[in-house]
């Protein structure tokens, strides 16, 4: 990278429109961004320049539902630059940020890019719309006016390219940003398709996150929910032992619930060669659950024993809670695919199979809940929504409402 002028810095404020996910049914946000941005004053042609997004201030805060951990919301968005070369900078912060507690102002890490300077001239850096990630979903945030230019690079001709009056964009990709971790698991996130040997003979594959969306029938009403899953494999012999996951799925509880009273169960659904389901269930919850503490849906696990040669997909499937007497049944509205597994075909396998217990395999599709947001106030109203920790609400025996929200806590 050429070296650059002195860095400068100024700060400009803009009128700001935040809008959660669309699962969660909270309203649009009006609210304020004041966005500080570093650059050089001055550079040549050719230079590949670092730039800086600093937040003074967010258009939101935390809504007063839950607790936001540390190192658990990430913004990303773009800078544009505009005058002597135009160009859309892709800008990402790392997931970095204090533990925010309910109704606490919203802190974002500083985002950073780089831009190649083409063009002698003045070269102006405006922030433009921003995306901040929680627990897996997205909250958007675009300006609502004309935003002022926060910065200016004096580009001088130098021998890394030629003065020019055309404008030469930098191809950009919005950067996507990653998903929260859960602290009891390393890497569970990203999809990887091929598999990966272990030192006792077995192999194993871990599937890529999906959002899913949900229709949850309640013993009082139905509730549309989307909810973060990951479908994971080991190779056991010629069957695959299967772990459902919910990444951040956490439940409230409203009222005390004794220990052994909630057990989630899942139908996995087959589809490329193979056809059928996997029945996975999970453990009941080991302690007492106090009104007001959050859960998870714990791991279920089950056996798939494949019925057909080829290429066969796994996707979540029909969610059932059972708790205290009541059922909750949610039923995906789209499939979703989590994990490809090359598969040989086994005596007695799936391939619309009739359904076994303890988990192998039957015909029949499937579901899920939870969700997450993020929840934002703005200056004329502190309790304003856009950024909001809310997503969907099942309710498990008549007093028991558990509100599924992103979370990090898991019973074992």
């Amino acid at each position: 990278m050429a070296a650059a002028g002195p860095a400068q810095a100024a700060e400009v404020s803009y009128a700001t429109k935040c809008v959660p996910p669309a699962a969660s049914g909270l309203e649009p946000v009006n609210g304020t961004t004041k966005v500080q941005i570093t650059a050089p004053a001055t550079a040549k042609v050719g230079d590949e320049v670092d730039v800086v997004w600093q937040f003074t201030q967010a258009a939101s805060k935390n809504p007063d539902l839950i607790d936001l951990p540390a190192n658990s919301v990430q913004p990303s968005g773009v800078l544009k630059a505009a005058g002597a070369q135009t160009a859309d900078i892709a800008m990402v912060g790392p997931r970095e940020n204090p533990a925010i507690p309910k109704g606490g102002a919203m802190v974002l890490s500083a985002m950073k890019g780089k831009v190649k300077l083409t063009t002698a001239g003045d070269v102006t850096l405006t922030p433009d719309a921003y995306t901040i990630n929680a627990f897996g979903t997205d909250t958007k945030c675009a300006p609502t006016e004309p935003v002022q230019s926060s910065a200016t690079i004096k580009v001088t001709a130098g021998g890394g390219g030629s003065p020019s009056t055309s404008t030469s964009p930098t191809p950009t990709t919005t950067p996507t940003p990653t998903p929260t971790p859960t602290p009891t698991e390393t890497d569970s996130t990203s999809p990887s398709p091929t598999p990966t040997p272990t030192d006792d003979g077995q192999t194993d594959f871990t599937g890529k996150l999906v959002e899913v969306p949900y229709k949850c029938v309640t013993p009082i009403g139905d509730k549309d929910v989307t909810s973060p899953i990951q479908i994971n494999a080991k190779k056991n012999g010629g069957s695959y032992d299967i772990t459902v996951q919910f990444k951040g799925s956490v439940m409230n509880s409203p009222a005390d619930l004794p220990a052994n009273s909630v057990n989630p169960s899942m139908d996995v659904v087959l589809g490329g060669s193979d056809t059928g389901k996997v029945h996975v269930v999970g453990p009941a919850n080991t302690e007492p659950i106090k009104t007001g503490d959050p859960m998870t849906i714990s791991d279920m696990t089950g056996t798939y024993k494949p019925g057909a040669t080829g290429q066969s997909t796994l996707s979540p499937g029909v969610l059932t809670v059972s708790a205290l007497g009541t059922t909750t049944t949610c039923t995906p509205t789209e499939s979703m695919v989590s994990l490809t597994l090359d598969t040989e075909e086994q005596a007695s396998g799936a391939s619309g199979g009739s359904s076994t217990s303890g988990g192998t395999t039957s015909g029949s599709g499937g579901t899920s809940t939870s969700g997450g947001l993020a929840n934002t106030g703005a200056e004329n109203n502190g309790a304003l929504k856009a950024l909001g920790l809310v997503s969907g609400t099942v309710i498990l025996a008549g007093v028991a409402v558990f509100t599924f929200m992103p979370g990090r806590r898991r019973l074992r």
